[in-house]
């Protein structure tokens, strides 16, 4: 997500790169190019263009001609109307009500029943017992979905078989939940293939009964500006609180993220960015736009970390690497912690300056599968103790793992190399790690 925009946007402020002092000349130069980044992002023209006019009054408002370094002043000056644009702070999911009652809209195909799911297990773990109900009585085998994906996050479904009255469906579920102590409930209702007034008038009819706290509308980032098309038009009828944006670690262009706040003035509240479970976060307008720019987003990247490091276990390793004792149980056991985190080269481009490293450059998360497989197939004491790994027992972890001798060979050395890296960055030194499934 963001790479192309990325991609533009720095070859955009090249223009800048090695003046000194630039003229308005360069200034509109670089923006036009900035316009045409936003335009490829499929970003409306009117958005764009109005984009650009307040980044260049902003800039020429601040003296930015006579700036010691202009370019990195104009980097700043987009960097805060691309938060602006997006709805400046992460806007407030306040759970109030008993239960709390959450609505979520959508078109089919938008991830809405699944990001139920997401939605639900986020709600638990802030100490909620909440609940799913099934509205969607259309869709073939929707309800049988929701059952799958409440099972998968441990959260109990409320569905009525052979019923044809979501409305029903919804205020009686809500009953439910009072009686059996679930503080929020979430509701899953229909989609259509297109927006139609038989889909608006029920699900305003949902809405009216029950009164949610909170009604968000599910969007595929896929759909480009389509998205913002549909959510105005569910807006106009439901004046829903906020967005979950789906499928944001795809191919996107961005366009829908970059301007559905602009547009129809409802902020983004959450974004999916992989298909596990826990693959749903916050939406925060300034780190987006920070990774935009190239800047990373380390405070999203150390949120993720938290969610899936141990603390005693770190301990535990750390001190395993100062004694220089990190052996492959214990790598395997990273890998591990890292495919919970997500896609690699999305966790590498948060960190700081690393989008341009990584430009060309090819990271396959498959690459673990074969690791995995060939420390897997190692007795314990060979993962303790690699040096043991003669050419006999090189053979037969190949063919237990499927691989050849030199993927072995490869790896040992791999981490050998590792392992010096970190014994040196744990004794106060520096150096570069490197990572299985990298190439150019």
């Amino acid at each position: 997500m963001f790479e192309n925009l990325q991609e533009r946007f720095d070859r955009a402020f090249k223009v800048l790169k090695g003046h000194g002092q630039i003229t308005e000349v360069n200034v509109g130069e670089t923006l036009k190019e900035v316009r045409k980044a936003l335009l490829d992002a499929d970003v409306d023209y009117k958005t764009a263009k109005e984009f650009v006019k307040r980044v260049k009054e902003k800039a020429l408002g601040q003296h930015v001609l006579t700036a010691l370094k202009p370019g990195q002043v104009l980097i700043k000056i987009t960097q805060e109307e691309l938060t602006e644009l997006m709805g400046q702070a992460a806007a407030p999911f306040e759970m109030k009500g008993n239960p709390f009652v959450v609505l979520l809209a959508g078109l089919q195909g938008a991830g809405k029943t699944t990001h139920a799911g997401k939605l639900a297990k986020h709600i638990a773990s802030k100490g909620k017992k909440p609940l799913l109900i099934a509205c969607d009585i259309y869709r073939p085998a929707a309800i049988e979905q929701l059952k799958v994906v409440g099972e998968s996050v441990g959260v109990e479904v409320y569905t009525e078989d052979d019923v044809k009255d979501p409305v029903g469906i919804a205020t009686r579920g809500i009953e439910y939940a009072k009686k059996n102590g679930n503080n929020a409930v979430i509701v899953d209702t229909a989609g259509r293939l297109a927006v139609d007034e038989t889909m608006m008038d029920e699900i305003e009819e949902v809405s009216k009964a029950i009164k949610p706290q909170e009604t968000l509308f599910v969007v595929d980032a896929m759909t480009g500006q389509d998205a913002v098309n549909t959510a105005k038009a569910f807006n106009d009828r439901l004046d829903f609180d906020g967005v979950i944006l789906t499928k944001l670690d795809g191919d996107a262009r961005g366009g829908s993220a970059l301007t559905i706040y602009n547009k129809v003035g409802k902020p983004i509240k959450f974004v999916g960015v992989g298909e596990k479970m826990d693959a749903l976060e916050t939406f925060h307008p300034n780190r987006m736009a920070e990774r935009i720019l190239g800047m990373g987003d380390v405070v999203t990247l150390v949120e993720r970390a938290q969610k899936v490091v141990d603390e005693k276990e770190a301990k535990r390793l750390e001190d395993k690497i100062k004694k220089n004792k990190f052996d492959l149980e214990d790598f395997l056991g990273q890998i591990q912690q890292i495919k919970k985190m997500g896609n690699v080269k999305d966790l590498l481009s948060m960190v700081p300056g690393m989008s341009k490293a990584l430009k060309g450059v090819d990271i396959d998360d498959n690459a673990f599968v074969q690791v995995e497989a060939i420390i897997r197939s190692m007795t314990p004491s060979e993962r303790t103790n690699p040096k043991i790994l003669d050419s006999s027992r090189k053979k037969r972890v190949a063919k237990g793992s499927g691989t050849q001798v030199e993927d072995i060979n490869k790896l040992l050395k791999q981490f050998e190399d590792m392992k010096k890296v970190m014994n040196m960055m744990s004794k106060g030194g520096r150096g570069r790690m490197p990572m299985p499934g990298m190439r150019r």
